[in-house]
């Protein structure tokens, strides 16, 4: 038997396209001669659906969408997630994936592990399913499941699915239909966990993973079939739709392939797929971001015009008395490089009129951070009118180490639609840059190499006011990430009163991490709705 794994890139809700989508995938997979397409989680509606789940409207739209579906099937077959209702005490819907065949459902499972960690929040919407049995289809018998069923932990879940599945009547194959956010790390991650299945198990698996950008979650695809040994026989893309068209009889032969891993250029392609899918999913078509001179605003411009073509990009230099002309050079190089839009805005003037207007309250103060905030809001208004007037979305250039403690200025680099590099480390976007610099000078040497400086008061540097980032990065990923305490984050050999500092500021700056642009999501643990932290609280760490 062919199997087809398809990895569908949908926009939650859009019943049309996401079924147009699913028969122009099914046609390509009947050419090809296969007997089973297999898509991925909640095919029709996309994933995460979210409180969309709870309206009756969404849902009678879906059951449209899936009876035409019915209707468009014939004798191909397809296996399709989908929110199925249920009646009684409980939740009012399981998660499940359907098996059609000559357009009727002739099986079907159910979700049972819902996960309700980090961004998920399954056990609000659904009720868990129960047991699965193999099925048989066509000299096959499918041991199908969906998506964490595969994922069981023994500290998390009181169950395993598939060890239950294969107890009740061994299949010849596991299929799981999945959609399964990336994360840096988290393609190693999964290879370990179904390599230890099919070994557990001695049985092969076919993966099939929803792809592409929703929100601040990141898609990445890499659907694969897996021997009963844990080897990889085939692996789809990466960050693109794409189909695996696997024979039963044969798919076992030959070498295996190296399965994906986490490398540096994964991170650029997800958050240039993610780039490119927010802004087109919600209609924009163009881009606008403030370049100073620094390393994320370049990188940011970087994938900026990888997502959208540097025709639709526009870069805005702006000046202030203490930007250097090395600053303005380098950002004006950079857009050379990428051949994007330019435009430089001083705001010498701006900063005076401000001065002068502020003269009678702010009479015998001091300049301090109000005046270095004043210049980052000049460049938020002026980079928000430009985004207005032209109908470009801004892009805010910040990263997680500035935003975990602070080191950014609400209503000023903070504004914007999109914070493309809201989870990256400060470490990795100088990983990120060196990557995009691999084969030639793209981002000027001299923004690599030079002290990084927000340029907002004369002689400044980050490192006056920060610890070195190859310093607070790893405090930070064991603090947000791995949720250690003071003392083990001191054990692995930093300071303490720099470890105290660091969380203090972390706490301290949640309010503008909830007024935020929306960031995506390239570490374990990001800021957004996946990580919940009051504002308002008394809890000290020391």
């Amino acid at each position: 038997m062919k199997i087809a794994l398809v990895q569908t890139n949908p926009v939650i809700g859009a019943f049309e396209r996401n079924l147009r989508q699913v028969q122009a995938w099914l046609e390509k997979a009947h050419l090809a001669g296969c007997d089973l397409a297999v898509f991925p989680e909640l095919t029709l509606c996309g994933y995460p659906p979210q409180d969309l789940l709870e309206r009756s409207t969404f849902l009678e739209a879906h059951d449209r969408a899936l009876q035409e579906l019915l209707g468009f099937c014939g004798e191909m077959a397809c296996v399709v997630g989908v929110p199925v209702l249920r009646h009684g005490p409980g939740k009012p819907l399981y998660n499940s994936a359907l098996l059609i065949d000559g357009g009727r459902v002739v099986f079907r499972a159910r979700k049972q592990l819902l996960p309700t960690y980090d961004v998920f929040d399954e056990s609000r919407y659904f009720e868990p399913g129960e047991p699965a049995l193999a099925f048989p289809f066509r000299g096959q018998r499918l041991g199908l499941s969906v998506c964490e069923d595969i994922w069981s932990e023994p500290l998390r879940y009181p169950l395993n699915p598939v060890t239950e599945l294969v107890a009740a009547g061994r299949p010849d194959v596991l299929i799981n239909i999945s959609a399964s956010p990336y994360y840096h790390g988290k393609l190693e991650e999964r290879a370990r966990v179904f390599r230890d299945l099919c070994r557990s198990q001695g049985l092969p698996l076919l993966y099939v993973n929803q792809v592409g950008g929703q929100d601040s979650l990141l898609f990445d695809g890499h659907s694969l079939a897996m021997d009963r040994e844990g080897r990889v026989c085939r692996v789809a893309a990466g960050f693109a739709e794409d189909m695996l068209v696997i024979d039963t009889d044969h798919w076992q032969e030959g070498a295996p392939v190296p399965p994906p891993t986490d490398t540096i250029d994964q991170v650029f392609a997800g958050l240039v797929m993610g780039t490119r899918d927010y802004l087109h999913k919600i209609g924009f078509k163009q881009a606008v971001l403030g370049l100073s001179g620094g390393i994320d605003s370049a990188v940011t411009a970087v994938i900026g015009c990888a997502a959208l073509g540097a025709d639709n990009v526009l870069c805005v230099a702006m000046p202030s008395p203490y930007t250097s002309q090395a600053s303005v050079d380098d950002a004006r190089n950079l857009a050379g490089n990428l051949g994007c839009g330019f435009e430089l805005l001083p705001i010498h003037r701006t900063m005076e009129a401000y001065r002068e207007t502020l003269a009678p309250l702010f009479a015998g103060l001091a300049d301090d951070v109000t005046e270095q905030n004043i210049q980052a809001r000049i460049r938020g208004n002026l980079l928000m009118a430009l985004s207005n007037k032209f109908g470009h979305l801004l892009l805010s250039t910040g990263n997680k180490s500035e935003l975990a403690v602070g080191y950014c200025t609400l209503y000023g680099d903070m504004s914007g639609g999109l914070a493309v590099l809201a989870d990256v480390p400060k470490v990795m976007v100088y990983e990120l840059a060196r990557w995009i610099n691999r084969d030639r000078e793209v981002i000027p040497e001299h923004i690599l190499t030079r002290p990084p400086t927000a340029e907002l008061k004369p002689d400044q540097c980050d490192q006056d006011d920060l610890p070195p980032y190859e310093i607070l990065d790893p405090i930070l990923e064991a603090y947000l990430e791995e949720n250690l305490s003071v003392d083990g984050i001191v054990a692995r050999g930093f300071d303490r009163a720099v470890v105290c500092d660091v969380i203090r500021r972390i706490k301290r700056n949640e309010y503008k991490r909830k007024q935020a642009p929306l960031g995506l999501k390239v570490t374990s643990k990001a800021f957004g709705y996946g990580r919940r932290y009051p504002i308002v609280q008394g809890f000290v760490e020391e």
